[in-house]
């Protein structure tokens, strides 16, 4: 492969449970590129503030507590997170966290505190990017940009056997409500809002499988970022 310009980007966006993390793992470690997981950021700063102390409303006050977040990410294969030099993984993973990080998410100030954050995850030989709002805002000259879905209701289905497994008691009408809640929350702020980007190529994944869906992406890597 060959690249015009800078570092090469690959962007997944998407709502929850569509299946982005997973792919962009993958994706990932395919092409050996560097991967960001966004929403762990969001996830972190939430945290962060609930242990601080820090109304998550607060939009100024939690913004200020990004700017100087202390954070540090596993690398390759390792997906562990920490927050302050502590492990924090699975307390960034659970319905709770994923709703406070929806909710701080939505405040402008925050999204500009960890925009260059972001950024700075471009590194060569390339980076698999995943969030919200990778290709519309963070990497709008990316060469390839991927917009993932699937059904609320499916989402909602993959997140309820992921907790069974885990042995999490949850019901499914609580999930999704939950994810319906979090699509609104995110497609309606006022601030980078979830959605495609004009020229994000749209995968919905409600009937396909994983492999099905990576080579998929893979494909549009090799097609799109190929002179």
């Amino acid at each position: 492969m060959s690249y015009s310009n800078s570092v090469p980007v690959l962007t997944i966006d998407g709502p929850g449970g569509a299946g982005k993390g997973t792919i962009s793992r993958r994706a990932a470690e395919k092409l050996g590129w560097h991967y960001l997981d966004s929403g762990a950021l969001y996830r972190l700063l939430a945290l962060a503030a609930q242990r601080k102390g820090v109304d998550l409303e607060k939009e100024n006050e939690v913004a200020a507590l990004a700017v100087g977040l202390d954070i540090r990410f596993g690398t390759g294969e390792d997906e562990r997170v920490w927050l302050d030099g502590e492990e924090v993984s699975d307390l960034i993973r659970t319905e709770d966290a994923g709703r406070a990080a929806s909710t701080v998410a939505a405040f402008p100030a925050v999204r500009a505190a960890l925009l260059e954050r972001q950024r700075a995850f471009r590194q060569a030989p390339g980076l698999v990017a995943d969030g919200r709002d990778m290709g519309t805002v963070v990497f709008t000259d990316a060469p390839v940009k991927v917009f993932m879905t699937a059904s609320a209701e499916e989402r909602a289905e993959r997140r309820y056997k992921q907790l069974i497994a885990k042995g999490i008691d949850v019901k499914l009408c609580d999930l999704l409500a939950d994810i319906q809640a979090r699509d609104e929350r995110d497609s309606n702020r006022a601030v980078a809002p979830l959605r495609p980007a004009d020229d994000a190529v749209l995968i919905d994944t409600s009937r396909m499988s994983i492999e099905a869906v990576l080579a998929r992406v893979l494909e549009l890597a090799d097609l799109q970022t190929t002179e």
